[in-house]
């Protein structure tokens, strides 16, 4: 009798440890249940790339992630000096699927999992020998993040000069935006090229993206481009924006990108260039992307408006140190995001330089 209870009892101790153990990993399997996000970013640069030689003409260039997946990336640009160092912009920065090819195609989502970044260098009228474009990469890997999307969008525009081209890309809803880029085309118009790059909200409060992410600010969930020209052809041109959002059927609820911001007054004299320099506080997270513009100022409080100068431009827009030098291959400590900007041939009165760094928190 003894026997028949315990061979009772014990299965019934068994079953119930083993119903113990099944209900734990079915409340870790939950759909929905959110976790800490673990967070870290490599930058990649391979160095330097000489060039345009020649004028109306544009080479391209690209930093590559040997693991993790991109958040963002930039774009750095020697350009000489003189007169001539007028003559140098960037044309794009924006992702890739193999580092050759582009996203300029339909517009939607066009790419996941993307590991390579474009650096787009171009030129106008002038050009010298000092010339080069050094392209970065951010190579972000995360446990709960583990899949990406590219967003691009476009537009036909600017088609006069003066006039901006503003486009923007929206990441799906339920995910996460982490970085952006810009691009336009046709190279042959050397007038022509993208003066801002920024994350910004598809709200009415945002103007649906024609006012910029302000310092501060969380969870951006477009990315926005603007195209600038000088008055060359415009015929053809088109301004491209792209959104790099975290993947479909992530939860991201329990994740935070944070917005820091930076902007100051100039470049206001004909040839000469501005810096300005953001980072990630203490408390922010990670640096997974940043962005940069050219503009008339106030880009957070009013719709974006162009620069005092049709010849305005960008020059970098990079993973930086607080000083605004741009950081090496392998950085993994990056904290800040440095915007380089330029005026052409004439005075630009009333132009402003803006910054941004986007940051992800870290549950380490």
């Amino acid at each position: 009798m003894g026997r028949t209870e315990v061979n009772t009892v014990l299965p019934r101790r068994h079953a119930a440890a083993k119903a113990l153990v099944l209900g734990a990993a079915l409340a870790l399997a939950v759909p929905g249940t959110a976790y800490a996000n673990t967070v870290s970013v490599t930058v990649k640069t391979p160095g330097a790339t000489a060039g345009p030689g020649s004028a109306f003409s544009e080479i391209s260039t690209h930093a590559d992630c040997g693991s993790g997946l991109i958040s963002g990336g930039g774009i750095n640009q020697a350009t000489g000096t003189g007169a001539s160092s007028n003559g140098n912009k960037i044309n794009g920065i924006s992702p890739s699927p193999d580092g050759s090819t582009e996203y300029l195609g339909t517009a939607g989502t066009v790419g996941t999992d993307v590991t390579h970044w474009l650096g787009i260098g171009g030129s106008g009228g002038a050009v010298n020998a000092s010339f080069s474009s050094t392209p970065y990469a951010l190579c972000f890997t995360s446990n709960l993040i583990n899949h990406t999307q590219v967003v691009m969008n476009k537009i036909a525009a600017p088609t006069t000069s003066g006039t901006v081209g503003l486009v923007v890309a929206t990441c799906p809803a339920n995910t996460r935006l982490l970085g952006g880029g810009a691009r336009i085309t046709p190279a042959s118009v050397g007038s022509l090229k993208p003066i801002a790059s920024f994350p910004t909200f598809n709200n009415a409060g945002h103007d649906f993206g024609q006012k910029a992410a302000a310092d501060g600010e969380t969870n951006p969930d477009s990315w926005a481009a603007v195209g600038w020209n000088g008055g060359g052809g415009n015929s053809g041109n088109t301004t491209y924006a792209y959104a790099i959002c975290s993947g479909n059927n992530i939860n991201v609820s329990g994740t935070t990108v944070k917005v820091r911001f930076a902007e100051v007054s100039g470049p206001t004299s004909a040839t000469a260039g501005q810096t300005v320099t953001v980072g990630c506080g203490g408390n922010d997270g990670k640096l997974v992307s940043g962005g940069a513009a050219i503009s008339g100022g106030s880009v957070t409080t009013t719709d974006f408006t162009g620069p005092g100068s049709v010849g305005d431009h960008l020059n970098g827009s990079y993973p930086s140190d607080s000083g605004g030098a741009p950081v090496g291959d392998g950085t993994t400590t990056a904290s800040y995001w440095t915007a380089s900007t330029h005026t052409g041939g004439t005075s630009s009165a009333g132009t402003s330089s803006e910054a941004w760094a986007l940051c992800a928190d870290d549950g380490v």
